[in-house]
């Protein structure tokens, strides 16, 4: 019998989650076996490095972990997306130069000094606010995921498309977001009492804007000045965003210029025409706001391959717009059974979430699978679930259950199981 033959936890060799749990009984177990080398001085080692500069570039041997399908509609040069390359990544924290990208017309040059955040509408006192004015606020900093509603829409494609993680799964990232409460702005102005919303407006050319209800604006909400500790940069939405935790992207609005206290939506393009969920009976389900809660595993994914049989690490991320990620399990059997795997230490509210699990693969075709639970009592749905409650041509909101089929040469495809 195997070390880790003491610690099975469900069908085709997933082994305990404590494994890799702190002070767990077994802490110490290698998954992969290191081999033994000689010290020697690579050639790295025999001269001075590089000398300091002013910005630190990643090294050149990631040169190849960039943002991924970057594309644009025919006929433009700045409307269309990136995607987050997170077969490439670890960790909640995504570097701000691979963040996601979605524009409407391309990214405004807009001049820091001249700009001006106005709020008017139902209010007592119409202000305008530029960045120094925003200074003297009380800032406030937390870490939350944004997710492009059309994030995993490929998913519903009639065949498994095959192509790397970030290209299904690749709108949604996690960073640490600086700015003023939006409720601290709205206090200032003085909200009548007949307001029920506000709706918000970039400072890019289509101007494009979203209706956002007033308790939404008054829980969580910031204007976003700083990004992963830096300025927000010209392509998250410089110099000030709308920000709303756990909400869908398109309406944490980038390049903010105005915000109009109203009493009803504006029932815009973008939250109507687009933005909104088919139904079967062919209407049209507006404002969905929550993202779903999810879970995707990062590796082994589409593209990589296991080596040989022996013990590897599934790891992945798990969110939820509805609050914090109470559990996710793992699968390594098509979803006969599941085994939960283990979070890590970290678990924010509306946040990415790291998990892991070891899997002992016997050199077989597996099919391995996550299922995410989150704090409210969501589990995240299969795919054929999702596509009986919606109208075929539906794209947004989708939040199915991922599979990965490993090979027996142990390459990794996209199955939809």
């Amino acid at each position: 019998m195997s070390e880790f033959d003491k610690f099975p936890a469900a069908g085709n060799g997933l082994l305990d989650r404590r494994i890799f749990l702190r002070g767990s009984l077994v802490g110490g177990t290698s998954l992969l076996t290191a081999r033994a080398v000689a010290t020697t001085r690579e050639s790295w080692m025999r001269s001075p490095g590089a000398p300091m500069d002013e910005i630190g570039e990643p090294s050149p041997h990631e040169a190849h972990v960039k943002r991924t399908n970057v594309r644009s509609t025919t006929g433009t040069t700045g409307t269309g997306v990136s995607f987050t390359p997170h077969e490439h990544l670890d960790g909640i924290i995504t570097p701000s130069r691979l963040h996601f990208e979605r524009h409407h017309s391309g990214i405004p040059d807009i001049d820091p000094d001249a700009h001006r955040l106005i709020i008017y509408g139902l209010v007592e006192r119409p202000l305008s606010f530029s960045l120094d004015t925003l200074s003297r606020y009380p800032m406030i900093s937390r870490i939350n995921f944004l997710e492009c509603s059309g994030n995993s829409g490929s998913c519903l494609a009639p065949d498994p498309i095959q192509a790397p993680l970030s290209f299904y799964h690749g709108l949604v990232a996690g960073s640490e977001w600086g700015g003023v409460p939006l409720s601290a702005l709205l206090d200032e102005v003085g909200v009548k009492p007949e307001a029920k919303w506000i709706v918000a407006d970039g400072a890019d050319s289509p101007v494009m804007n979203r209706s956002v209800p007033l308790d939404k604006a008054f829980d969580d909400a910031i204007i976003a000045l700083y990004q992963n500790g830096e300025r927000l940069r010209p392509s998250n939405g410089y110099p000030m965003r709308l920000f709303l935790p756990g909400w869908e992207g398109n309406m944490s609005v980038k390049w903010l210029r105005t915000i109009k206290v109203v009493d009803q939506p504006a029932m815009s393009k973008d939250e109507t025409s687009k933005y909104s969920d088919l139904q079967p009976d062919g209407s049209s389900q507006l404002f969905t706001f929550p993202m779903g809660v999810k879970s995707l595993i990062r590796s082994p994914s589409h593209g990589m391959s296991l080596d040989e049989p022996g013990v590897y690490q599934i790891s992945g991320i798990a969110w939820s717009g509805h609050g914090g990620v109470r559990r996710v399990e793992v699968s390594a059997d098509g979803g006969k059974t599941w085994a939960d795997a283990a979070l890590d230490d970290t678990v924010l509210s509306k946040n990415l979430t790291c998990f892991r699990s070891a899997w002992r693969w016997d050199g077989s075709p597996s099919t391995i699978m996550s299922r995410a639970t989150d704090d409210k009592g969501h589990v995240q749905p299969t795919r054929d679930s999702i596509i009986a409650d919606r109208s075929v041509g539906n794209f947004y909101h989708y939040n199915g259950i991922q599979a990965w089929r490993v090979g027996k040469q142990g390459e990794v495809t996209h199955v939809y199981a």
